[in-house]
């Protein structure tokens, strides 16, 4: 028995004609490779290695709705929160620079990075009543919660 007639043998083996777009494509995705090698990911945000996405976590009591977001590097000036339509969305941006020196090298790294995430609010929401603080990376926001929708019920009487 021929080993070779085992292997399983594709369109381009069996018309002995290899596919130009194939060869193509490979090179191309290779070069696109090499390139990006060596350059932080779009999803590096800083040296940290962490995602430009921040996690946020949302708790909800009788009275209120928590927001934390871990915002590592960032302080007040760095981070913007905006309410329009029940829509909160909260914006950050960090830069960072790190300068190494020695006698024998100079080694300066700069990197920017931004984010904005927007979540739902419940309808009827005081936008004046919202707070935020930022400590330590960590943002918090606190939304009172609406008062209940209050149902009436109204009486029907005749026209004439």
């Amino acid at each position: 028995m021929n080993l070779k007639s085992l292997i399983p043998v594709g369109r381009d083996r069996a018309t002995g004609v290899a596919n130009p777009f194939v060869s193509l494509q490979r090179e191309v995705e290779r070069v696109f490779d090499d390139f990006t090698r060596g350059f932080p990911s779009l999803t590096s945000f800083g040296h940290t290695g962490s995602s430009l996405m921040p996690s946020i976590d949302v708790t909800e009591t009788d009275k209120e709705i928590e927001i934390t977001a871990e915002l590592p590097g960032l302080e007040e000036k760095d981070v913007q929160i905006n309410v329009a339509d029940n829509v909160l969305t909260i914006r950050g941006e960090k830069k960072a620079e790190k300068e190494e020196k020695d006698k024998n090298y100079r080694l300066i790294e700069r990197s920017y990075g931004s984010f904005e995430r927007s979540l739902e609010l419940p309808a009827g929401v005081n936008a004046d009543a919202i707070k935020a603080s930022i400590a330590k990376g960590v943002l918090k926001v606190t939304v009172p919660k609406p008062a209940p929708a209050q149902s009436k019920k109204v009486e029907v009487k005749s026209a004439a």
